[in-house]
């Protein structure tokens, strides 16, 4: 099948301290480097960037506090499966387990992430044919293999999960069998994207607790409880403790991004990346009804013991 353009997407931002006496071309050809300085020039020319609202120039100094808006056009997506198995439905409810590569919410942060390609687009009505549901109007947990974004969305007055145990297979051999991991987490400046998450001493508090499952010579078999929510935060972890992920393309030992040079079409290693050993195993959660429940999604052959 034939992909089809999407309807583009609009980023906005409002400008902090350090973008002060920046011009707009400076701004972003320096905190965006996905794309070139000429393509950014031909953009600001091109009316496709506004600050405050307005078209301006490349070379418009910027200030504090003031809003620019990139109006991306419509362009075409790379390919996603869009099939959802359905674990568990009811009317307040909805545990589905998510194919690898499907992005969890539209992902418009990384170029190379679609957004109307999303696992929110691609849930299916339920068995009362009503329409079909979107997260905010019901609680909606996401297993299987976690790859680019799986998390639990939910009302902003619901409780929020008690546990969320995960199984994947990390790089080497932990020492001990159990762990708890408390690196902090936060967000560093990266030359592509502008930031990305990492291990950062002075980021937020996070925790993760694992237990080593199997172990042979090269990897380990591991089963990690995210005690906090953190983004990539079993990635950055159990790269942070010496064991990153098998196949992450990009956190590294010490739970920092690899850096490398882009490859010859330009790309490199981003967050949303597959390829990584991670799967979605069990939830643990208290209904909306207020009765505790507990869904599991079998793991793939390569992730079992």
């Amino acid at each position: 099948m034939e992909r089809q353009l999407n309807s583009g997407w609009t980023y906005r931002e409002q400008l902090d301290q350090s973008a002060v006496g920046l011009t707009v071309l400076d701004y972003y050809s320096q905190r965006y480097r996905h794309s070139t300085q000429a393509e950014w020039q031909q953009r600001v020319e091109a009316g496709q960037i506004l600050l405050d609202g307005r078209k301006t120039t490349t070379d418009t100094r910027l200030r504090l506090g003031q809003w620019l808006t990139y109006d991306r056009p419509p362009w075409q997506e790379p390919e996603v499966p869009l099939n959802v198995e359905v674990l568990h439905e009811d009317e307040d409810l909805m545990v589905v387990a998510k194919p690898a590569g499907l992005p969890v919410m539209p992902g418009v942060a990384f170029c190379n992430i679609p957004y109307s390609g999303s696992f929110s687009s691609a849930i299916p009505g339920n068995a009362h044919s009503r329409p079909p549901i979107r997260p905010g109007n019901v609680w909606i947990a996401v297993a299987g293999p976690i790859t680019r974004s799986s998390r639990l969305f939910k009302p902003a007055d619901a409780r929020p999960p008690d546990s969320e145990d995960l199984s994947c297979a990390g790089s080497g051999c932990p020492v001990d069998d159990r762990s708890t991991i408390t690196q902090p987490i936060g967000k560093i400046v990266d030359p592509v994207l502008g930031h990305l998450y990492a291990a950062h001493a002075e980021g937020l508090p996070a925790c993760s607790e694992y237990w080593v499952l199997h172990r042979d010579q090269e990897k380990s078999l591991l089963e990690v409880n995210i005690l906090t929510g953190r983004p990539h935060q079993i990635r950055i972890h159990l790269a942070a403790a010496g064991y990153p992920l098998v196949g992450d393309p990009l956190y590294a030992v010490g739970g920092v991004p690899i850096r490398c040079l882009p490859s010859h079409n330009g790309e490199m290693p981003v967050p949303g990346d597959c390829g990584y050993h991670l799967h979605a195993m069990r939830l643990s959660l208290i209904h909306p009804s207020g009765q505790p429940m507990s869904i599991t999604c079998p793991p793939p052959p390569d992730l079992q013991v």
